[in-house]
């Protein structure tokens, strides 16, 4: 197994520490935005376009799953050093 870093966190404890931070964030926030750009207008030569931000909503049972697996992930991973 690969070793990360000065104290010897392998890649699975790794992997569930981002687990535990993203489902700790889904949590918080409920989810997250993105920017996309859309057409308004397409007549010819003439376009107008429109950056649209959209919400895309994480449910709770996800963001607690998430979670979950990463606190399961992350014991998984100190064992093993």
């Amino acid at each position: 197994m690969p070793q990360v870093g000065r104290y010897g966190m392998n890649l699975i404890g790794l992997t569930g520490i981002v687990m535990i931070a993203a489902g700790a964030f889904f949590l918080a926030y409920g989810g997250f935005t993105t920017t996309e750009r859309e057409k308004l207008i397409d007549v010819g030569p003439l376009q107008l376009e429109a950056d649209v931000e959209k919400r895309h909503n994480v449910p709770p049972a996800a963001a607690w799953g998430l979670l979950g697996v990463g606190v399961l992930v992350l014991v998984v991973g100190m064992k093993r050093r």
